[in-house]
């Protein structure tokens, strides 16, 4: 059995008095992609913000065994534990390097090393360093949110619709690359609403709904359950006779 890498318990989040993620738990493997599926309100993005300490969460988060739930967001990131934001956050008018630089603040004894490695990762943004973030394609700020978050070194990488807005052919190459930090040793919690995409790349999944956990196993599994083939892989299953 894989040690945990991220291990959540009775999670709630509220906005207010109401609650946005109620009693909920998941676990990531050392070395694996798990990814949350489900639909838009379903709470996935507001859980990824809470276990990276932007918002408060009841109940408990364990890093690698040693709880973090009383630890700012700068201390998990120098933890290793980093949030790739749905929006991306880059600063459009600084450069490909300077935003590099920016995600490298926690490695700075090594950041021009770390800084080679991620242009090997990611040509593109080597051709592109000098270049404004802001002049950038969808996909080429992707990557370069993806590039930032590698100059920290992290151990776990909380994603956030790494594939929203982008064309088909670009989902392929972003998700490829997720598979990639993958392989370098980078375990990942994936939250992506193209369900069908994220399955075919992770080792676990939960399904979300109204903020709970309403499904959980391995990648295949849920993507056999009937009910999620329905909803979010869009299968029908023709109705029989009588019904």
């Amino acid at each position: 059995m894989l040690p945990l890498a991220l291990q959540v318990r009775d999670a709630t989040v509220r906005y207010g008095v109401v609650p946005a993620v109620t009693n909920l738990s998941l676990e990531l493997a050392k070395g694996q992609i798990t990814t949350i599926i489900g639909a838009n309100g379903a709470g996935k993005s507001t859980l990824l913000n809470a276990i990276a300490g932007i918002l408060p969460l009841e109940g408990s988060v364990a890093f690698f065994g040693q709880d973090i739930g009383k630890h700012s967001v700068e201390q998990r990131v120098a933890d290793g534990l980093i949030l790739i934001p749905e929006r991306r956050e880059l600063f459009g008018s600084m450069t490909v390097e300077e935003n590099l630089l920016l995600g490298g603040y926690t490695q700075r004894a090594h950041i021009r090393t770390i800084m080679e490695g991620i242009y090997e990762d990611f040509p593109r943004l080597k051709e592109r360093r000098k270049q404004e973030a802001a002049t950038l394609s969808g996909g080429e700020r992707q990557m370069l949110a993806m590039g930032r978050a590698m100059m920290a070194k992290p151990k776990v990488l909380l994603m956030d619709e790494p594939s929203l807005g982008l064309a088909p052919l670009i989902v392929r190459e972003i998700l490829d690359i997720v598979v990639r930090l993958k392989d370098l040793g980078v375990s990942i919690l994936l939250v992506e609403q193209n369900a069908r995409a994220a399955l075919r790349i992770a080792d676990m999944a939960y399904v979300m709904e109204n903020g709970q956990c309403i499904l959980a196993g391995t990648a295949a599994e849920v993507s056999a359950n009937p009910r999620i083939e329905q909803i979010y892989l869009g299968h029908h299953t023709p109705a029989s006779a009588g019904d």
